[in-house]
């Protein structure tokens, strides 16, 4: 298990490549990849959305994540969360309608603003969480490390960040 300091580092990684890759966007900015896809700022969007969620779940309060019945949150840990940890990378798939935007920041210049802002949200959650004793209790997943879940969030955004244009 990471200590909570190198995975709040690692997310700030991967949101600051995220904002590189978006500021290079140029044209593309909202403009989808193809059809049914995100653009650029809906890409954004959502990961600073999963962001604000994120830290709504590591404080305890209510989330727009998708919450399972308790049986099924084992499943969801194996099949998901485990296997997103064990690979270092997301499936493929749909997420939730709540996490679905339907447009995003205006240019660039306010994605940095809106992703630094739900960054800085889920960093303090996350280290009120670590002085609490660092279990999260994830409505999809169960009781988990903080550490994990935080790790979960930063293949996230990586996985986002791969998906715009010239991003790797």
């Amino acid at each position: 298990m990471r200590d909570v300091n190198s995975v709040l580092g690692a997310n700030r990684d991967a949101v600051g490549q995220l904002i590189a890759v978006a500021e290079k966007s140029g044209a593309a900015w909202t403009v989808p990849r193809a059809p049914g896809k995100w653009s650029p700022s809906q890409l954004v969007e959502h990961v600073a959305l999963s962001l604000d969620e994120s830290a709504n779940v590591v404080s305890g309060a209510p989330a727009k994540l998708p919450t399972l019945p308790f049986f099924l949150r084992p499943v969801a840990r194996g099949l998901l969360f485990k296997r997103v940890l064990r690979n270092g990378a997301f499936p493929k798939a749909r997420t939730n309608k709540a996490m679905n935007p339907d447009s995003g920041p205006a240019t660039p210049a306010d994605a940095r603003v809106r992703l630094e802002s739900a960054l800085a949200q889920f960093d303090r959650a996350c280290r009120a969480c670590a002085a609490a004793g660092g279990a999260v209790m994830s409505p999809a997943f169960g009781t988990v490390p903080l550490e994990d879940y935080a790790r979960f969030i930063e293949l996230h955004t990586r996985h986002h960040c791969r998906q715009m244009p010239g991003g790797s």
